[in-house]
């Protein structure tokens, strides 16, 4: 504790002397500043017809920055050597793998409060290189894209990129996944999480396929129908996460998604109700009680169909409402998205 608290101090008067020297074009670990706010630059570089990205991908990079480059560039602004001891000493602290104290001659402290500002300090120099040269640049910590109008100038782009920065800032580009890419290449050109679609009425931040896939996933864990908790619990649960996600994702224009979403996730909560029932004759009980004939309510409560096709049925829709999986604690997904959008 006495450890983070000393780096959270350092960090805080770092910042105020390095935020005014930092580039515009970065937008990680900065105060007022967001990743939903680098996607919408970059919407805008595009719609000013910068249709490539280079995609900048650097390995391991908080493990391998130059403390001697860093510590070089933290004396250009800080005249007091006890308080660059005093950060030089936590670069060299070392980390502990498996019980063994092992030295750290690169990289900087990570989980620390310190660790994202030196991160920036280090990376500040290409921002401001590419804009002495007038490129147009979008940074979070260690994820860059940087724009072209054509692919050839793109190509070029990564090419001095590269040599800037593993020949001046000694990092280490991976070259697998650094590549130029087409803005509508869906498959390819991702930026944290995000991706851009172009319809009739111009350009739009959408969620990758990628990052839609990882949420689905996550909520159909949450939902499993073998989880044996209280389905309040478990709509808290799924609550819980898709604040956080649509709290995040909530620039990309995804309506139709979520609407499908929502469909799907009513459906999945009627499954897990009629998991929780069991018996044939609980099943028909409850089915009589929510107001289904008993004729029917014996023919579907015996029923040998599996429980997502049941899931999908008439009956379960007529006796599991939307009205009824709200009062249970049910969160729409989609009147969550609508509610952020009409607040601004």
């Amino acid at each position: 504790v006495v450890d983070r608290v000393i780096q959270q101090a350092i960090a805080q008067k770092l910042q105020s002397i390095w935020e005014p020297l930092f580039s515009d074009s970065s937008y990680g670990y900065r105060p007022k500043r967001s990743a939903q706010q680098a996607i919408q630059k970059v919407k805008e570089y595009v719609e000013e017809g910068y249709r490539y990205a280079v995609s900048v991908d650097l390995s391991k990079y908080f493990d391998t920055l130059n403390h001697e480059l860093l510590m070089n560039l933290l004396h250009k602004q800080i005249q007091d050597m006890r308080v660059l001891r005093l950060v030089k000493k936590y670069l060299k602290s070392g980390v502990m793998e498996n019980g063994v104290i092992c030295k750290t001659e690169e990289g900087s402290p990570q989980g620390g409060p310190l660790s994202p500002l030196l991160a920036n300090i280090y990376l500040n120099e290409f921002d401001w290189k590419m804009y002495r040269r007038g490129v147009k640049l979008v940074r979070y910590a260690d994820d860059i894209v940087v724009f072209a109008k054509s692919k050839r100038a793109a190509e070029r782009l990564l090419e001095s990129g590269r040599k800037y920065l593993e020949g001046r800032l000694k990092l280490k580009m991976n070259a697998e996944k650094s590549k130029v890419t087409s803005i509508f290449a869906q498959k390819n050109f991702k930026f944290l999480g995000f991706c851009l679609g172009k319809n009739g009425n111009g350009i739009f931040i959408r969620a990758h396929r990628k990052s839609l896939a990882k949420a689905k996933k996550t909520l159909k864990l949450l939902t499993k129908r073998n989880r044996g908790r209280n389905v309040r619990r478990v709509m808290q649960e799924v609550k819980i996460f898709i604040r956080g996600w649509i709290g995040y994702f909530r620039v990309a224009d995804m309506k139709r998604t979520l609407m499908s979403w929502d469909e799907w996730m009513r459906r999945r909560f009627r499954m897990y109700i009629w998991k929780q029932w069991k018996k044939p004759r609980t099943k028909v009980d409850n089915l009589k009680k929510l107001g289904i004939p008993a004729d029917k309510a014996y023919q579907w409560g015996n029923s040998r169909l599996g429980y997502w096709r049941i899931a999908g049925s008439p009956v379960l829709k007529c006796s599991i409402t939307n009205e009824r999986l709200a009062a249970a604690g049910y969160f729409s997904i989609l009147n969550y998205y609508e509610s952020l959008h009409s607040c601004g």
